[in-house]
């Protein structure tokens, strides 16, 4: 009774499943209809400007940084459906997870493209800053340690 009650505990899993599609669902929608608003307002302006084209430049960064979160979520979501639930769910070649491991494998590399564009946003929002330097240094040393995690990973795999 207690191997069967296991057994079946874990489709308790599906709540964080659900959980993580509709957050990254709705952070989708949620930011489209952000990018959608901020084209109408610069439309609207009619403003040609490098003010404007930076400050419209600045927010779009901010709404790729918003998307690939969204896309970690539903990468969790999906990769927990098929670690847990079920495992004959079709996925894209480069999206397959097999194991725990493949899913953080995934995650760090969407977390590396995460800093990437988090930084790009400063660069362009602090254009000249010195303090921008150390902001560099740091992401610079966090997306080594992630690459370095990632490189270890796939020579334990082999």
């Amino acid at each position: 009774m207690l191997r069967r009650a296991l057994a079946s505990s874990r489709y308790i899993v599906f709540i964080a499943v659900i959980g993580t599609f509709v957050a990254s669902v709705a952070l989708i929608i949620y930011e489209a209809i952000v990018v959608g608003e901020a084209v109408v307002d610069v439309i609207r302006e009619g403003s040609i400007s490098a003010t404007a084209g930076k400050v419209l430049a600045v927010g779009l960064l901010q709404a790729i940084d918003v998307f690939l979160i969204a896309i970690v979520a539903y990468i969790i979501c999906l990769g927990l459906h098929v670690l847990f639930v079920d495992d004959s769910l079709p996925l894209p070649h480069w999206l397959e997870i097999r194991d725990l491991d493949d899913l953080k494998n995934h995650l760090v590399s969407v977390a590396i493209a995460v800093l990437a564009i988090l930084f790009l946003g400063e660069a362009v929002a602090r254009a000249g800053d010195l303090d921008l330097l150390g902001l560099a240094a740091a992401l610079a040393l966090m997306i080594a340690a992630l690459t370095f995690f990632l490189t270890m990973r796939g020579i334990r795999k082999e």
